[in-house]
């Protein structure tokens, strides 16, 4: 029966049937023909996929994301990043990636970075001499850091699912979404030195930078807030998205005064589309989970590979290569729900850390975001480039190359990821 599951689900897949439709009626023939439906059954196990209180976040999570880019945070962050590090070789590419690493703390979302970064970025680099493709491949690639350094509603979803605390999932996204930025920046340079990229070289005022810094640190607040008032019990990661939405609100009317009543129906709008779409897969998801446990998938998928090996190493070499394969042909949010409950356990009989497993398949998952063929944040940059997907993809290969190596650095050097939650108290 296990057969007929998976036949459904790719063949729904390659449909082009949404994803969560596809996990619904993968799951829904499968239970049929295993007489395990009845008239509520289904919709009971809808709503329980969804009814969970730290869900609450995911909303209010989008919706700072949303008000902070009504408030035009982007273009300041983008100065900001031109500032600091526009006159190194690369230089509008280098700013583009810090500006990227700024931007995760305040969306949380790869799509949401390569939009509006790139909506900036890309056409000021080609207007520099930049080739075409390799803004649109620079611009997507530092895209994925968006969901690692938290907030991020991926890792919302993940802690969820498999119980682990947020605010430790949060606090371990810092460095590997660092990491990735500095590998970005340090091929950005060889690629500048190679190809003599420009870089700017007019003096900036010190009132500028003056000016600059402040409007940047005011964004760079709210993640600290968000992290700070997680990890030091002050609130709950549901109530920490809730303060996020109020001080983007604050930052909006009262700092930047750019915010205006009128933008407020637009931003609830994207909001409700965007939560409607991720609860939307996650109730589908908690269906096809089920189909998946009736099976024993979890049981089985570990014990053929404890069977093949238990050297935790070599196992995590196989999980990365089926979480790359994932990423690219699955929205990484159905990808989470449906493999964390399996693979999460399996890792823990091997001694593998939870904390250290939920990095690396976050990460994974998210450098599928800009992986051809399916990768998402390469479908947005090209268009804003107006170039091909063919062409951004080629171009974003070395890109790939780099963040899979910084993939490999965190799963076989653990302390990398676990050196801040440990500074700050977990495990103890």
């Amino acid at each position: 029966m296990i057969y007929l599951l998976l036949i459904a689900f790719f063949v729904l897949l390659i449909s082009n049937i949404p994803i969560a439709f596809t996990l619904l009626f993968s799951s829904s023939i499968f239970l049929h023909e295993w007489g395990m439906i009845s008239p509520g059954i289904l919709p009971n196990k809808v709503f329980n996929g969804i009814n969970s209180f730290p869900y609450l976040a995911v909303p209010f999570f989008i919706l700072a994301g949303q008000l902070m880019n009504k408030t035009g945070i982007t273009t300041r962050l983008v100065k900001f990043a031109d500032i600091v590090i526009g006159k190194i070789h690369g230089g509008l590419a280098q700013a583009n990636i810090l500006s990227s690493i700024i931007f995760a703390g305040l969306t949380g979302s790869g799509v949401a970075d390569t939009s509006a970064v790139g909506s900036i970025l890309i056409p000021a680099m080609t207007e520099q001499g930049f080739d075409k493709d390799y803004s649109a491949a620079v611009t997507a690639a530092s895209s994925v850091i968006g969901p690692i350094i938290p907030p991020s509603v991926l890792m919302v979803i993940y802690a969820n699912i498999v119980g682990i605390s947020v605010g430790d999932l949060f606090v371990a996204g810092f460095i590997p979404g660092v990491l990735i930025g500095l590998g970005l920046m340090i091929l950005a340079y060889y690629f500048a030195k190679r190809d003599n990229h420009p870089r700017r070289t007019e003096a900036v005022s010190t009132k500028e930078v003056l000016l600059t810094t402040k409007d940047a640190l005011l964004a760079i607040l709210m993640p600290v807030i968000i992290i700070g008032g997680i990890v030091g019990g002050i609130f709950t990661p549901t109530e920490a998205a809730a303060v996020a939405v109020a001080y983007a609100l604050f930052v909006g009317f009262f700092i930047f005064r750019s915010l205006k009543l009128s933008d407020l129906p637009s931003a609830l709008l994207e909001s409700v589309k965007t939560t409607g779409t991720i609860l939307i897969i996650i109730a589908c998801a908690a269906i096809f989970g089920w189909a998946l446990t009736i099976l024993r998938v979890p049981s089985l998928l570990a014990a053929a590979i404890t069977g093949v090996t238990q050297n935790p190493l070599i196992v995590l070499l196989f999980i990365n290569i089926l979480l790359l394969f994932v990423g690219m042909i699955m929205e990484i949010g159905a990808a989470v729900i449906i493999l964390a409950p399996i693979l999460a356990p399996l890792v823990a009989q091997l001694g593998i850390d939870p904390l250290h497993f939920a990095i690396i398949m976050v990460v994974n998952l998210n450098i599928g975001l800009a992986t051809p063929p399916l990768g998402v944040c390469l479908f947005v940059a090209a268009p804003i480039a107006k170039t091909t997907l063919e062409r951004v993809s080629r171009a974003i290969l070395p890109f790939l190359a780099v963040e899979i190596a910084v993939l490999f650095l965190l799963t076989y050097w653990p302390k990398l990821v676990l050196f801040l939650p440990n500074l700050l108290g977990y495990g103890r």
